[in-house]
């Protein structure tokens, strides 16, 4: 994803929502809180969100986060969404205490964190000719590091992890559309099914991870190495496989015991990684299958794949 590490350019209101000043009761509204790496795509995450209906505030510090959302309630908004980061100093405690603080006051805050590998971000910041805003006086890399051990906390409390090292603002934007879109008060859970590469490592945000490499792999038929498994050629031979339906019918049923179980535990976003050695056959087809599968069983999912195209 070629997203621009310009983070105060991002959407932002010069005009805020109508405020009833007699009102005293506020209806609960949708928050979402974008956070995470600097250059990673926060901004592009806004304007996604600005498109479903949210109002969305850039660069906004914690403390005025809760003013914010009950500004909005008293007017006509029902979906708030707001970029914090390290532009705010020392904003991760804050963050994480507004954030308690709306869901106490009957809010529904959810945390988007938005990162990318170190040397994704690296790439583009250079080809931006932008200083990281924890950088200073030192490296890019020391910026990238700093910034990282200071989310730490936020990160591991977020709601959905969106990895963009290898997405387009197309495949960033459906991501969130898939995730944020609907109305309601209780989301049903939202399922990706990612193939990936080993060769290339294992998908950082992946909450399961299934190995397809015990498959006969395409590559080594003649016909087939230059297709990928969203071929049908490729697809038939790799679902054809004696192995094949039985794995794919018991790991659903695995599956179908943990979804009640994660949506009871407030989960509302899985992220199942299938992975072969480089992400173009057996894991493609896979993961195709297994996201046809899943939403014929009512699950909102959607197959990703990390490494086509990569070779």
């Amino acid at each position: 994803m070629s997203a621009e590490p310009q983070e105060g350019a991002g959407p932002q209101r010069d005009v805020v929502p109508p405020v009833d000043p007699t009102g005293t009761e506020t209806a609960p509204l949708d928050v979402v809180v974008v956070t995470g790496l600097s250059g990673s795509g926060k901004n592009t995450a806004g304007r996604v969100l600005e498109d479903l209906g949210f109002y969305v505030v850039d660069n906004l510090p914690p403390a005025l986060l809760q003013p914010m959302v009950e500004l909005g309630a008293r007017g006509d908004l029902r979906r708030f969404a707001a970029i914090v980061d390290v532009r705010s100093r020392a904003f991760s405690s804050d963050l994480q205490e507004s954030i308690e603080a709306l869901a106490s006051a009957g809010h529904r805050p959810r945390v988007l964190y938005v990162h990318a590998r170190d040397e994704v971000l690296v790439r583009r910041y250079e080809s931006n000719r932008r200083e990281h805003p924890l950088q200073g006086s030192g490296r890019l890399a020391d910026g990238i590091a700093a910034e990282r051990a200071l989310l730490t906390g936020i990160a591991g409390d977020a709601d959905l992890w969106v990895d963009t090292s290898d997405l387009n603002v197309h495949q960033l934007r459906a991501t969130l559309e898939n995730a944020f879109a609907r109305e309601g008060h209780a989301p049903p859970l939202t399922a990706t099914v990612l193939s990936f590469g080993f060769k290339y490592g294992l998908p950082l945000d992946a909450d399961l991870v299934v190995d397809a490499r015990f498959l006969p792999n395409p590559h080594w038929v003649p016909e087939l190495r230059p297709r990928t498994g969203q071929d049908p050629a490729v697809r038939d031979f790799v679902l054809g496989q004696d192995d094949a339906g039985p794995f794919v019918d018991r790991y659903l049923d695995v599956l179908r015991l943990l979804l009640p179980g994660y949506r009871r535990e407030g989960k509302r976003y899985l992220t199942l990684a299938v992975g072969c050695t480089g992400g173009k056959h057996r894991s493609v087809a896979i993961a195709e299958e297994f996201a046809r599968r899943l939403a014929a069983d009512g699950v909102q999912a959607v197959a990703q794949h990390r490494d086509l195209g990569r070779e």
